[in-house]
């Protein structure tokens, strides 16, 4: 996967740009990067003032899976172990007002380890 530009390297064109020694495009053709980056970096430090990258600390919306849902998940799941999908969902909707899909619900329960099922495989050994 591409790297992204150093935040040493922006600041050596937004620098050289702003003691004028030369077009963004000389600028860009000098430092080896694409115009088009020479412009978007002039484009963001006119718009934040920074001549860093603004730090990325997560890519995708934030989870409404927390903490106090995964909780609730586990008690729904250990107070009936057999219950469905559907039924999770629709419990879980009214108590928390937190609205999956089914199958998202399913990926939640697989990654906290959840399953549902009438028996447990040690109460079927033990008997």
């Amino acid at each position: 996967m591409a790297q992204a530009y150093s935040n040493d390297l922006r600041c050596k064109i937004l620098q050289a740009y702003a003691r004028e020694e030369g077009s963004l495009r000389e600028l860009a053709e000098r430092f080896a990067v694409s115009h088009g980056y020479a412009k978007k970096i002039h484009r963001e430090q006119l718009h934040t003032g920074q001549m860093e990258r603004k730090p990325q600390s997560r890519y995708g919306p934030v989870s409404r899976i927390t903490p106090t849902v995964e909780e609730q998940l586990r008690t729904e799941v250990k107070k009936q172990p057999d219950v469905t999908l559907l039924e999770l969902q629709q419990r879980l909707r009214a108590s928390r007002q937190v609205q999956l899909s089914r199958s998202r619900w399913a990926v939640v329960l697989q990654r906290l380890g959840l399953r549902r099922k009438k028996n447990s495989a040690r109460t079927r050994t033990r008997q």
